[in-house]
């Protein structure tokens, strides 16, 4: 919004809700004259505090909740001053009765703007998360903090709002060019212990803003936890069926975390390299993992039946028809990708390549990833979380996404898990580039 406007906004705003004290001493008619203007005022700004066009409805609400909690956070610095002299000449000896009117209007002018806002942003929000909204809850109460929280507020709702609204731009200046229009499908494979979920999308926004640039998405569906070899036998099928359902000839193939492995597995074994045009591999462990391999061997025989036995009655309960923990851990050892290496050999039909990042310290992630990350790292080196650098690299190219300053990428910031945007890698564009690529060459 012009910086212009939004002054007169806050002077305005100032004025409603110090009005009671500033023209204390005023003849009545300007009271009434100043009062009705100030007051239309405030209730057009609370119905609309900007006029700026957004491209959704959300976004609007977004960025005009925004708008509305800056709106509260100047107007309090303006009149916290007049407040404080207020108390200060009640204290000195005038009457109470003169300022409290002058208190209540007050009181309701914030209380109207910061709800406005709060609600706004609260039910529009997706980067504020849980975190930020149980905190703003938690510190609404406590003087100063509760300032200091509305402005984290606002700049990440700011923030999101203008990002959001330049993603849609971006969008519709390519819309006709559909640089994710590939020749063959976008089939997306889940990693370990997730399925593949209409509600909640293992890769978040991802399929969405590929869709937008005109790409054709399907999804692996394997189960959430087997060894590679059955997971890989899921996911044959599931080739097999699109290729025959849609006499698309092949499929391009973009899988995270094991489902690198279950992929390679299917192309080579399985028979159907001849249905892959090419396989991106995002984080994929191709070497294993030394930390697995320590996990099995230490952890107790009793608390690794506890763990399995618990993770395969809660996902059969979720979908799946035979879970097995211990088989996909199993497959994902140093030993056992040696091995599978060995006897896995890549198609010469097939075009290979794969990507993989890595965090920075045990913030980069949320939990789980911040805590296996210290862990990992003695073990495997520099990681994301869950799988060393080291063990990302397969195929004709290998591309590392290195973080930008103390951020880092997790394994889970690949396939945008947590739907957080992160300072210098917008892992939604990343994607769009990567399958424009696979067009560009012929795939």
């Amino acid at each position: 919004m012009n910086i212009f406007i939004r002054t007169i906004n806050w002077i305005i705003l100032a004025l409603t809700a110090n009005f009671a004290f500033i023209f204390q001493n005023a003849p009545l008619a300007v009271k009434i004259a100043v009062g009705i203007i100030i007051t239309l005022y405030f209730l057009v700004f609370n119905v609309l505090p900007s006029t700026r066009k957004y491209p959704t409805l959300r976004l609007k609400i977004l960025g005009d909740g925004a708008e509305l909690i800056l709106a509260f956070w100047v107007s309090c610095a303006v009149s916290a001053p007049l407040v404080g002299i207020s108390i200060g000449r009640v204290i000195g000896g005038e009457s109470f009765t003169n300022y409290l009117a002058y208190w209540i209007i007050l009181f309701i002018c914030e209380f109207i703007i910061f709800w406005n806002g709060i609600l706004r942003v609260y039910v529009t929000s997706v980067q504020l998360g849980i975190r930020y909204r149980v905190l703003g809850l938690l510190l609404g109460m406590i003087p100063v903090a509760n300032l200091v929280m509305l402005m984290i507020i606002y700049v990440r709702t700011r923030r999101e709002a203008d990002f959001e609204t330049a993603k849609h731009k971006l969008n519709e200046s390519r819309k006709n060019e559909k640089v994710c229009a590939t020749k063959y499908p976008i089939l997306l494979v889940h990693g370990v212990f997730f399925r593949d979920n209409r509600i909640l999308n293992y890769w978040g926004r991802i399929p969405a803003e590929l869709q937008k640039n005109g790409a054709v998405i399907c999804y692996g569906n394997q189960q959430s936890a087997l060894s590679v070899e059955q997971s890989a036998e899921e996911l044959a099928r599931k080739i097999k069926e699109i290729v025959e359902s849609s006499g698309c000839e092949k499929v391009n193939i973009i899988a995270h975390s094991k489902g690198g492995l279950d992929s390679r597995y299917a192309i080579s074994k399985l028979g159907c390299a001849q249905y892959v045009a090419s396989l991106t591999t995002i984080n994929t462990p191709h070497r294993g993992c030394l930390f697995a391999e320590y996990l099995l061997g230490s952890c107790p025989v009793r608390l690794k039946n506890f763990i399995e036995s618990t993770y395969n009655r809660v996902f059969y309960k979720l979908g799946d028809s035979s879970p097995n923990f211990m088989a996909a851990v199993r497959s994902l050892t140093n030993s056992s990708c040696e091995q599978f290496n060995n006897n896995v050999p890549d198609s010469p039909e097939v075009m290979y390549q794969s990507y993989g990042s890595k965090a920075t310290n045990r913030r980069s992630g949320r939990f789980p990833l911040n805590v296996s990350y210290p862990v990992v790292k003695k073990y495997d080196g520099d990681n994301d979380g869950l799988v060393a650098l080291t063990s990302a690299p397969w195929g004709e190219k290998f591309t590392p996404i290195y973080p930008a300053g103390k951020r880092g990428i997790t394994h889970a910031d690949m396939i945008d898990l947590n739907r957080e945007d992160i300072k210098d890698f917008d892992v939604r564009e990343f994607y769009v580039q990567l399958v424009a690529e696979l067009k560009q060459r012929g795939f």
